[in-house]
């Protein structure tokens, strides 16, 4: 199936210097290709590993955020790692935000009409 050459009689020749050391060039580049492959290769995966186990869960259970008297909830969204109530204070508009991770309150802006 596979072609195989015929075998010789004649011992083989010795490699010339000139020969040799490009053999020894071409393992040399070999073995620092190998090198470089291995140190890219566990570093990615030290990176995967390390983003792995320094992920923090989000945050379960209950938590309640206490609003204003008479405030109304006009809108929320989720935006990355916040959330973002729309409220309306008494005609005044709030925004307050809220990390999605731990659900702590990260800021609050309120708008007032000018008198």
């Amino acid at each position: 199936m596979f072609h195989r050459p015929p075998p010789t009689d004649t011992p083989e020749e010795a490699l010339t210097p000139e020969q040799e050391r490009i053999i020894r060039k071409f393992r040399r580049f070999s073995s620092a290709s190998l090198l470089i492959m291995v140190i890219g290769v566990a570093a990615v995966l030290g990176v995967i590993s390390y983003r792995l186990l320094r992920a923090k869960p989000l945050a379960t259970g209950e938590v309640t955020a206490l609003l204003p008297k008479g405030a109304k909830i006009v809108s929320t969204a989720v935006s990355g790692d916040v959330v973002v109530l729309i409220l309306d204070v008494a005609g005044a508009t709030e925004i307050r935000t809220f990390d999605a991770r731990t659900l702590a309150p990260a800021g609050r802006l309120r708008f007032a009409v000018e008198p």
